[in-house]
């Protein structure tokens, strides 16, 4: 236990002196909604901007970043839990500039991490040395153990929803257990799907009223996604619609989306630095665990 700790501390004394970054959990109450698609998108959009951007791909049990990407990882995260491998041996350079951390194979193993594993996932970000302004998590949908420490952990979180019933409800849903369980009370709602930006702010006032009346916690609009054939295409494709139709209504929405989070202030202080993300995200798996 000694050497845990003794390694641990060297990880952090380590990431003291890096960038900040700003961490954003981008997840939902269900699935279906499109929330990897738009991860992908916001993430090689932000690239475009000129920052450095890596995307996390944290679904561990129906990870698809790699397919929306058409990828084909030899290696994820639970080589470099293992110390099989380095963080930047299995990181990959996705088209647009985009960097991808490919999923760990097991549904259950970033919340059975043992301490030395624990440690050697520190130790891993701690040694990453290239330059990073965005860490985008793409969660799991739902309310998970690992949903929730996953988000917990982020600075940032952007919670997508659409015009579907249990899109609205499962958003509060998650919403409500991260306000009440674990004091997180501040979101950014995307609105995906949508038929026009009123829609998408109709769709943002509906659940901005039912928070608004039984919780204390603050929602933001963050932005809207038009429905859009052409992402149909992409999809298809297996490419971002940001390159594949660059004009398209869609595209020219993540676009947008990217130029205002682009603009988000970095964090000052610890909480801007990874090993405070990857602290927080150890902390909270064990407490899931007990």
């Amino acid at each position: 236990m000694a050497e845990y700790n003794q390694d641990q501390a060297e990880g952090l004394r380590k990431m003291t002196a890096m960038k900040p970054v700003n961490v954003i959990a981008v997840t939902s109450g269900k699935g279906g909604v499109g929330k990897t698609n738009l991860s992908v998108n916001l993430g090689v959009s932000l690239a475009r901007e000129g920052k450095n951007v890596m995307l996390f791909d944290a679904d561990l049990g129906l990870a698809n970043v790699d397919v929306l990407l058409n990828l084909h990882p030899k290696y994820n995260l639970s080589h470099v839990i293992s110390g099989e491998r380095s963080l930047e041996e299995i990181i990959i350079e996705a088209p647009g500039g985009l960097k991808v951390i490919p999923a760990a194979s097991g549904s259950e193993k970033m919340s059975m991490l043992s301490p030395a594993e624990n440690a050697g996932l520190i130790q891993a970000f701690s040694e990453l040395q290239m330059p990073l302004d965005f860490l985008l998590v793409d969660t799991a949908a739902g309310i998970n153990d690992s949903v929730l420490s996953f988000i917990r952990a982020a600075r940032e979180v952007i919670v997508v929803v659409c015009d579907e019933p249990a899109s609205l409800t499962d958003a509060y849903a998650l919403i409500k257990v991260l306000s009440r369980d674990y004091q997180v009370d501040r979101y950014h709602v995307l609105a995906n799907m949508v038929r026009s930006a009123v829609h998408g702010q109709d769709l943002f006032n509906k659940l901005s009223a039912v928070t608004g009346r039984f919780l204390s916690v603050t929602l933001d609009l963050v932005g809207s996604v038009p429905f859009d054939d052409y992402l149909r295409k992409s999809l298809q494709k297996q490419s971002p619609v940001v390159l594949t139709y660059p004009r398209s209504r869609s595209a020219m929405a993540f676009t947008k989306l990217a130029q205002k989070i682009a603009r988000w202030p970095l964090p000052k202080g610890p909480e801007g630095h990874l090993e405070f993300f990857v602290e927080r995200l150890i902390q909270y798996s064990g407490e899931n665990r007990e």
